[in-house]
């Protein structure tokens, strides 16, 4: 039972860096056609690399959490960092804030883009609707949001097998096309690793999310095997949107596609079950991580807020009450739909910010501003962890 136990906690911790990696910029393949697919031949091999060195730094954090008993990320940054945490933690906070817009910012772009596509819409219009609809979700429905997340997420991921595998197999003549065209392109190695490079660091701000997953391990050591088995998994999945991407690679409109996904399947098998179901998975994935994103940000900037009078009053009346208990849940059940003005304004400034941000465009986004959080995480996180590792020999010298 206990090995059972352990296999399920090391699985489901490789599944959360799967479901954090896997976002709108993914589902849409905007992310792995940037920094991958537009490099030439070395896509086949790139995503791998990019992943090995994820493996690398997330594990060595989760084991680091584990064995020094540090679970949320303050306290981590400030055990890992040392004598120089009031430095480096700090701007690691701000480094976690840049995140925190530039990634419903996207999913907003995500959004946005593929409602454009599939409806022909103004792409301004539809990141509006788009924005409008995550603020009413964000005020009103995160718990909901909270509840689906697992579930969507394996439909997301489902979705994109059923779409990709079929289009892969049908495609394979496109695939050897491709695979020629990039080969006499002579495309350079050295673009091909630094953009797998800069992929892979700005994947490293994830550590903030990851090392409250390390109380799950039974001891240090598992975080190792977790992320093992994570390597795999996202691996194996970027070199299939890869794949299913090169089926069109050498169509002359590729290129300047915002959603590759959407244009592989319309140009695909299938194209008149699987564009929409492709575009509403796309959408669903794109609104829920804006939602959690939008959600993490009030709470950051209300978390102080004191309950309403509303609320106190509710309580007290529980307390008086002969069935205190019942009272009580009906009014935790009332407050779930109670927001706070502050809460809402909060909110409105984090959805204007991003919707604003949304309008440099997806492609833009995904390739410019993440690499800025990747230039910003090679001071912050890159070369700390790389001098850590060696001072402290893998953190086997205390």
């Amino acid at each position: 039972m206990k090995k059972n136990k352990t296999g399920a906690v090391i699985l489901g911790v490789a599944f959360v860096w799967f479901t954090t990696h896997f976002g709108g910029g993914f589902a849409s393949g905007a992310q792995i056609y940037s920094y991958f697919v537009r490099y030439g031949i070395w896509c086949l091999i790139m995503p791998v690399l990019a992943m090995l060195y994820n493996t690398v730094f997330f594990a060595y954090s989760l084991r680091f959490a584990r064995k020094h008993e540090v679970y949320d990320y303050r306290s981590y940054n400030n055990a890992f960092y040392g004598k120089f945490a009031p430095v480096f933690s700090n701007l690691f906070e701000v480094l976690y804030i840049c995140v925190m817009c530039v990634a419903p910012a996207v999913a907003f772009a995500t959004g946005g883009a593929t409602l454009s596509t599939l409806t022909g819409l103004p792409y301004l219009l539809c990141t509006f609707l788009i924005g409008v609809f995550i603020f009413v979700v964000a005020i009103f429905g995160t718990d909901l949001v909270r509840k689906v997340a697992s579930v969507l997420s394996v439909c997301i991921i489902a979705g994109l097998l059923i779409v990709y595998i079929p289009n892969i197999i049908s495609g394979f003549s496109g695939i050897s096309a491709a695979a020629e065209s990039m080969t006499e392109a002579e495309l350079p190695l050295g673009d091909a690793l630094y953009s797998a490079f800069l992929y892979g660091t700005f994947q490293l701000s994830n550590i903030a999310v990851f090392v409250q997953h390390a109380k799950s391990f039974e001891k240090p050591g598992d975080a190792v095997k977790s992320m093992g088995v994570g390597f795999v998994v996202n691996a194996l999945m970027m070199v299939m949107v890869v794949l299913g991407l090169m089926t069109v690679y050498t169509n002359p409109d590729a290129a300047g596609q915002s959603v590759p996904t959407l244009f592989m399947v319309q140009n695909g098998v299938g194209a008149s079950f699987m564009t929409p179901l492709i575009s509403i998975l796309i959408i669903l994935g794109a609104v829920s991580t804006a939602v959690n994103m939008v959600a993490a940000m009030v709470k950051r900037i209300c978390g102080g807020t004191e309950r309403s009078v509303s609320e106190r009053t509710a309580d007290r009346a529980a307390e008086k009450s002969t069935d205190g208990s019942a009272v009580r849940k009906k009014a935790e059940g009332n407050r779930k739909f109670r927001v706070t003005r502050k809460e809402i304004i909060a909110a409105l400034v984090c959805c204007i910010v991003d919707f604003g941000i949304a309008q440099f465009g997806l492609l833009t986004l995904i390739q410019k501003a993440y690499s800025l959080l990747a230039y910003l995480a090679i001071p912050v996180i890159l070369i700390p962890y790389l001098v850590h590792m060696i001072a402290t020999r893998f953190d086997t010298t205390n």
